[in-house]
């Protein structure tokens, strides 16, 4: 690839130099690689401080600055060799492909209602979406052919904002496509790949958008279609915002309208991963494809299926479960449990229920993940113990400590959340490749690095700690009215050396 840059900032720029930058900013790789920051930084160096998002920054730098930067053969070099780096470990064999190299698994779809990848675009809250983000991420990382699916929220997550009385402010900026690392999915003709789901009354269309993430990809839902009525617009509007009734529907979409963009894109994974209960109705909506490719009923089709998925449960009490009330379910899923699955809606609902022939028993989504899936876990050796109790009665021949739910403890991805002089510091002690293959050696490598360095590394992030503290608690006082005085003695307060 060449960006050989024009003579002057005032000629065009270079279609090919302004492709590269693109293809950079729009794969979420730049979230744990640091290589790309110094890119990003020449072009605008206050917007990327405050912001850390290179769409962001590429939208809005002047074209004169991309053209003096892909005039500088310097920053042309830096771009070519970040481009290239990039599509090479896109396609070269990684952990997954060297480890099975005849593995007949070609994809596991991941499906969870929150995926932490970057503060560019959020959608998330906490530790579910963490833990989402950072598989992904790792997925990535290890070749595992992993495919994310989620929703686009139009406002996500409320961000907290601290008053001058210091109550909480709950705000919702709007999240505008046009600013995050998304593009729409196309059909083959150029056409938005758009869903249309049933709900009572009416139908809502959904666009399909994607995400890349360095070798994986995220496939996100919304409801913001034109075609929509207003308030059916506003399904994906919020993550775990509104009533039970805006609830079920999201639940409706990442389940059914996430397994039916799945089939629209030509996908068949052979694993369903449910991150967490939310998503348990994809496991009908497989069920219901099994059925019309097999022509069998759909108590053969879930058995058949069954094997294929995988429920993780993140819940440590019984009542953090969604339920649903009969009436509700009713409502919404009586067509679909007798048109599309040929049960009547006692069945489907039975499915959700401890006692199925109790009709005010609500509807729980984690006890429909249970009996569809193959194998259960929790996030931990504690938490497969308390998940155990928890699911007890649905096995009540069992002795608890057999009761099917295992676990496998919850990681992190290592490259997200080291800063860049960390990762320089493991770099020269351990290698590049330090998290990608076995652990055997790491503990030895790293103890090979001296005091010294290790202290100045704390040293230093306390100071940029206590620097971007004193920075964000001065924005806020300012804006609750405080004066230069009584923000600098606040700021002073906090110090480094302590």
């Amino acid at each position: 690839m060449s960006t050989t840059a024009p003579s002057g900032p005032s000629q065009p720029i270079p279609p090919e130099g302004l492709a590269a930058l693109t293809e950079l900013a729009m794969d979420l790789r730049w979230t744990w690689n640091h290589s790309m920051d110094e890119l990003w930084r020449r072009l605008d160096p206050a917007l990327w401080a405050r912001t850390y998002h290179p769409s962001v920054v590429l939208q809005t730098v002047s074209r004169e600055k991309i053209a003096q930067a892909l005039a500088d053969p310097d920053f042309c070099r830096l771009l070519d060799r970040l481009v290239q780096a990039k599509r090479q470990a896109a396609t070269m064999p990684r952990w997954f492909q060297q480890k099975y190299p005849q593995s007949p698994l070609g994809c596991v779809a991941y499906f969870c209602m929150e995926f932490m990848l970057s503060e560019a675009l959020p959608i998330y809250s906490g530790g579910l979406g963490n833990v989402a983000g950072d598989q992904l991420k790792a997925a990535s990382n290890l070749g595992v052919p992993v495919i994310g699916v989620g929703l686009l929220y139009q406002h996500g997550y409320f961000r907290q904002v601290i008053d001058r009385n210091g109550a909480q402010q709950a705000l919702y900026p709007y999240n505008d496509p046009g600013q995050l690392p998304v593009t729409p999915v196309r059909q083959p003709n150029g056409e938005w790949l758009r869903l249309e789901i049933a709900l009572p009354g009416y139908s809502a269309w959904l666009r399909a958008w994607q995400v890349q993430v360095g070798r994986s990809k995220l496939y996100l839902l919304d409801s913001n279609d034109a075609a929509n009525d207003p308030v059916h617009r506003g399904i994906a509007s919020e993550l775990y915002g509104g009533d039970p009734e805006l609830r079920l529907k999201q639940e409706m979409v990442l389940g059914i309208g996430g397994w039916r963009l799945l089939a629209a894109l030509g996908i068949k994974p052979e694993v369903c991963h449910l991150n967490e209960g939310h998503a348990a109705f994809a496991l009908l909506e497989r069920a219901r494809d099994f059925m019309t490719e097999t022509g069998q009923p759909f108590a053969v089709a879930l058995a058949a299926t069954r094997a294929g998925n995988l429920f993780t449960t993140h819940t440590a009490v019984a009542a953090g479960f969604d339920l649903f009330s009969p009436a509700l379910m009713e409502q919404y899923l009586g067509r679909y449990a007798q048109e599309k699955l040929g049960l009547p809606l006692h069945d489907m609902l039975a499915l959700g229920r401890l006692n199925p022939d109790d009709a005010d028993e609500p509807f729980n989504m984690a006890y429909l993940a249970i009996r569809g899936s193959g194998a259960v876990n929790g996030v931990s050796r504690l938490h497969g113990r308390v998940s155990r109790h928890i699911f007890a009665p649905l096995f009540p021949r069992w002795p608890e400590g057999e009761v099917p739910v295992g676990h496998v403890t919850n990681g992190v991805h290592m490259p997200t959340w080291d800063s860049a002089a960390a990762d320089s510091l493991w770099t020269e002690a351990c290698g590049k490749g330090r998290w990608l293959g076995t652990s055997t050696t790491l503990e030895a490598d790293l103890r090979r690095v001296s005091d010294e360095k290790l202290w100045a590394l704390r040293t230093a992030s306390r100071k940029s700690l206590v620097e971007y503290a004193r920075e964000r608690v001065g924005r806020q006082m300012a804006a609750g009215g405080a004066g230069p005085e009584a923000i600098s003695r606040t700021q002073a307060r906090l110090d480094p050396g302590v």
